[in-house]
């Protein structure tokens, strides 16, 4: 199989146990070099707030608000904090590490050049985020309502428009295997992630608010027009294939990926055990 060689599946929007669980599936047969790399494309139906692997559902996260506001709740198998999934495109990347070598640091830094180079493409200048070290202090917690969501603040090589994060991404590894996915903004509504995420008081929740508007853009706000999903996924493509020195086609799903996804779906993602599990 030609390494230089990856697919891109072009996805839809569908509900968010079935994204991660098409993510899972995409990792678990890449172990069996099967399959190409693969990118990844995908969006939300109904919106969704995911919340990373080891975050605590009920601390984190208003139940009964999700549901007032329709919002879904999943978990990733990713790490990372509660992410707000409504106008955006997620990509999840899917690779053998032998094709990416490199710490988990070095492979975001890679990965990132990538999402810098589709913002190129839509006429946006990006860099990426290299955060100051900074004397140890007291950590707001998630149930201040300061800590618990994604976009509040940058991790090492995210990708920035301006100093304001504009994607965040997460990863993990698995059997010699990498999946990283994360989401590229096309709007964003700060209040609605602050409503539904566990802030303690209204005062908290209006700080949390103001926070995510000044830390966070979307690609509307950066080219002054609501983009079109087409054009930020060929962009997307075109990024990676750049960034990377890659040949990616659009292609679909292998039969055993797609029913290792419905198995992963009623059986996991699905559930809700794994959703609220401790």
């Amino acid at each position: 199989m030609n390494p230089r060689f990856w697919r891109a599946i072009v996805d839809g929007r569908h509900p968010g146990a079935l994204n991660m669980a098409a993510d899972e599936a995409l990792m678990i047969c890449q172990t069996k070099g099967a399959v190409p790399p693969t990118l990844r494309l995908y969006g939300w139906s109904p919106p969704c707030i995911s919340l990373g692997y080891f975050q605590k559902a009920d601390a984190e996260v208003d139940v009964d608000a999700c549901a007032r506001a329709g919002l879904e709740l999943v978990r990733r198998p990713t790490g990372g904090r509660a992410v707000l999934h409504d106008d955006e495109v997620t990509y999840s990347l899917v690779i053998p590490q032998v094709l990416l070598p490199g710490g988990v640091l070095e492979t975001y830094r890679r990965i990132s050049s990538g999402l810098l180079q589709a913002l190129a493409y839509l006429g946006i200048r990006g860099e990426l985020a290299r955060p100051a070290r900074r004397p140890a202090r007291r950590r707001e917690t998630a149930v201040d309502g300061l800590d618990g969501a994604c976009f509040d603040s940058p991790s090492w090589y995210e990708t920035l428009v301006g100093g304001r994060k504009i994607a965040g991404s997460a990863q993990t590894r698995q059997n010699g295997v990498i999946l990283q996915h994360g989401s590229l903004l096309l709007s964003f509504d700060p209040a609605r992630l602050a409503s539904v995420l566990r802030t303690g008081t209204p005062a908290r929740r209006a700080r949390l608010e103001q926070r995510l508007r000044e830390r966070v853009t979307a690609v509307s706000d950066e080219i002054g027009r609501p983009p079109g999903r087409g054009e930020v996924e060929t962009a997307l493509i075109c990024g990676m294939a750049r960034a990377l020195g890659l040949e990616i086609e659009r292609a679909g799903y292998a039969r055993e990926e797609l029913e290792l996804t419905r198995e992963l779906y009623h059986g996991k993602y699905g559930t809700r055990e794994w959703t609220f599990r401790r």
